[in-house]
């Protein structure tokens, strides 16, 4: 097996070690987020809200988790970053996302779009296909819901993605050129990527899958990290961030139960270095022709 694919790197793509400077930018940007603790607010999934939360904080930001209409929007317009997570679409916070993004696009706040399920069912799809219009910073999904964002026929069962990452590659490009921004890709070798670059990050452990909210956890860190950094860095250092915590807290978990705690922990304990360190190892980047 070539180290491309090993790596998660397609064949046709000219696949490289991590550059340098992307690895820095992704360091300094868990810097300046411990820094700058920025305000998070959170239109998330109702079953997974108290581990975003505590994620958020772990890493060095503020989390908001309001998602009463009125009170989203006004919220919106102070952050430095908003997440959009459209796991349990409930009346409120369905009435909330549309006039909540549209604050922060118009205050030109990054924002973080996680499309959960859509592709799957209809009112999601269609509220995310007008979601699109306002540009998030980034989009982060699994492979299926990234197909359904581009119009492209997904495999996907409700939350459960069927489809692999190299499916979802021209899919996530289409999405990037269309938002201008960068699109995030999870799966056993994730993807991230702004429609020009692609970088592919093989980092994290097998008991991310085993926990509720892993996903939206990721979402929430890539708000984080937009509120510092640009989309692609933002991806990124997310990513990163992420994967290396469970690496480490899986040397000290029991088991799914105590592998949140430990995940916590890690992340909290996270240093600039480590993530330098860590995406130089794990990016492979491409610049296909």
């Amino acid at each position: 097996m070539s180290l491309a694919r090993a790596k998660g790197c397609r064949d046709d793509d000219a696949c490289r070690p991590c550059p340098p400077d992307l690895a820095a930018a992704a360091a300094a940007a868990l810097a300046d987020l411990r820094a700058r603790t920025p305000l998070v607010q959170c239109l998330t999934n109702e079953v997974t809200t108290n581990l975003v939360a505590n994620t958020l904080l772990a890493v060095g930001a503020s989390p908001a988790m309001a998602s009463a209409p009125g009170e989203a929007e006004e919220l919106a317009a102070v952050a430095g970053a908003v997440l959009v997570n459209l796991g349990t679409l409930g009346p409120d916070q369905r009435a909330a996302v549309e006039p909540t993004v549209a604050v922060a696009a118009g205050a030109g706040t990054p924002w973080v779009l996680d499309p959960v399920a859509v592709g799957v069912l209809s009112v999601r799809t269609r509220l995310a296909g007008r979601l699109l219009a306002e540009r998030p910073a980034v989009v982060r999904g699994n492979a299926g819901e990234v197909r359904a964002l581009a119009g492209l026929a997904t495999a996907a069962r409700g939350v459960d993605a069927r489809d692999g990452v190299d499916d979802a590659v021209v899919a996530a490009e289409q999405v990037a050129r269309l938002t201008g921004g960068a699109v995030a890709v999870s799966g056993p070798v994730d993807l991230v990527t702004d429609g020009r670059t692609h970088v592919r990050l093989a980092v994290g452990h097998p008991l991310l899958t085993t926990i509720t909210g892993a996903g939206c956890a990721l979402g929430g860190l890539t708000a984080a990290f937009g509120a510092v950094a640009d989309p692609l860095t933002a991806g990124v250092a997310a990513t990163v961030a992420l994967g290396l915590s469970a690496e480490r807290a899986a040397t000290v978990a029991r088991g799914p139960g105590s592998f949140p705690a430990a995940l916590l922990d890690a992340l909290h304990a996270l240093a600039p270095d480590d993530v330098a360190e860590r995406a130089r190892t794990a990016a492979r980047v491409a610049v296909p022709a």
